[in-house]
């Protein structure tokens, strides 16, 4: 059975945060921000398309990032 790193959204956007982090760190990405708001976050990095993206959509694209970086 898998181990999943998040089980609810608070724990989701930690781990976007975690890994938003990991792609700095390795120069998968020049610099992010995140907004805080009292129910929810907003991620935007900075590149090309210059993006806002939910935790959600930030988990996924960070992790795809960072997958393709390490094959």
């Amino acid at each position: 059975m898998p181990v999943h790193e998040f089980h609810d959204e608070y724990t989701l956007a930690e781990t976007a945060d975690k890994l938003g982090q990991q792609a700095l760190k390795l120069k998968l990405i020049p610099s992010f921000v995140v907004r805080y708001f009292a129910d929810s976050r907003e991620y935007y990095i900075h590149n090309e398309e210059s993006q806002l993206l939910t935790p959600e959509e930030a988990y996924l694209y960070f992790k795809k990032l960072i997958e393709s970086s390490t094959k």
